[in-house]
């Protein structure tokens, strides 16, 4: 289980005193290039992101939905790799030792650049969890076991599809908090209901006392508030993403993704008023 002493512990306990819902902002490392994306990352904080999801580029990322397959694709043409992204992570560390940052992705690049090392540079760099949506609970020992073991979260997406039946399985060794993908699907597609939403959380309260965030499909101030009466957290990523694709300039994208972020925020902070 996470520690006590754990970031995200930190943070989701801080917000439950404060009565306000986490919101949690997916970016991909390098989009569109590492500078702009170092200078949104860095600026997510104070823009009101209370936990950060940091994509790691890869070539097939299955589950997401077109707005992150192209960041995908245009952090790699940028030369992003897993190196890069831990860089990031040391780089956002240098001025920020509070905000919990999650890596999200894929096991691929983490065999490749070998567990051992990967875990001993995110311990190093500041990552706080992962999100490695192509590893069941049956491969706990890969990854989650050995993650856990040095102190980083090890956080599991729930579905729709996820019945009763599997959900211990599913949140077997899982820590931080539980990421509930709100529609089966893609990321970025359509979103939910909140009735839907509202049932949902409360099946996975019967399960696991972690906080539970919503996501998939958020991406207005008035969505986002919804979902933040009834989850501890609201995670908002291709909304935030497709101001980086329409960007024209490096500028334009820093302020869009930010300026989404804070409305997004406004909302979410107003919503349990």
């Amino acid at each position: 289980m996470s520690s006590v002493n754990s970031r995200l512990h930190t943070r989701f306990d801080q917000l439950k005193k404060e009565n306000r819902a986490a919101l949690v902002t997916f970016i991909t490392a390098g989009d569109p290039d590492y500078a702009t994306s170092l200078q949104i990352l860095k600026g997510l904080p104070a823009a009101g992101a209370d936990v950060i999801e940091l994509g790691m580029p890869f070539t097939d990322p299955m589950a997401d939905g077109p707005a992150i397959q192209l960041a995908n694709i245009r952090a790699l043409a940028a030369k992003q790799d897993l190196a890069k992204t831990l860089q990031m992570v040391r780089d956002f560390r240098q001025d920020n030792q509070t905000t919990p940052l999650v890596l999200m992705g894929y096991f691929n690049p983490i065999h490749k650049m070998g567990v051992e090392r990967f875990l001993a540079e995110a311990v190093e760099a500041g990552v706080d969890g992962l999100i490695v949506v192509d590893l069941p609970p049956e491969h706990n020992e890969d990854l989650c076991d050995p993650a856990q073991a040095v102190g980083i979260d090890f956080i599991r997406l729930t579905t729709p599809t996820t019945d009763d039946q599997r959900l211990p399985t599913v949140l077997n060794g899982s820590s931080g908090f539980v990421y509930y993908v709100s529609v089966a699907g893609v990321t970025g597609a359509g979103s939910a209901t909140l009735e839907h939403v509202e049932e949902a959380v409360a099946r996975l309260k019967r399960h696991t006392d972690l906080p539970v965030c919503v996501g998939f499909g958020i991406r207005t101030p008035d969505q986002a508030a919804a979902i933040a009466r009834l989850s501890e957290g609201v995670v908002v990523g291709s909304a935030l993403i497709d101001k980086i694709a329409s960007a024209e300039t490096s500028e334009q994208a820093v302020e869009g993704v930010l300026g989404l972020c804070r409305e997004i925020s406004a909302g979410i902070r107003g919503a349990r008023g």
